[in-house]
């Protein structure tokens, strides 16, 4: 509910978290990165919810590599027991 600055580096801790030890190229996170942040600006809005953020990062954690998708879809959807998990491979499936 509180109104914070953006962060490309915020933004930047949102993808190398669930890439960790991930075989995924720095290049592809810098153009998945870019690519949100020029979504953003294509808004035209002077604020933006933290949530539109996030699932921009779903959808581009989604492309890059499934298991980060699901380690950030744990932590943002806050999963509390298997069947999210579950609900969440079936998608990726």
């Amino acid at each position: 509910g509180e109104r914070v600055a953006f962060s490309s580096e915020k933004l930047r801790t949102s993808f190398t978290r669930p890439l960790h030890k991930r075989p995924v190229p720095t290049a592809l996170v810098d153009d998945a990165i870019t690519s949100i942040e020029q979504k953003i600006l294509g808004l035209g809005l002077r604020e933006i919810p933290s949530r539109e953020v996030g699932e921009m990062v779903m959808q581009e954690l989604a492309k890059l590599d499934k298991v980060a998708y699901i380690r950030f879809a744990s932590v943002y959807r806050s999963f509390q027991d298997a069947n999210d998990f579950k609900d969440v491979l079936r998608e990726v499936e």
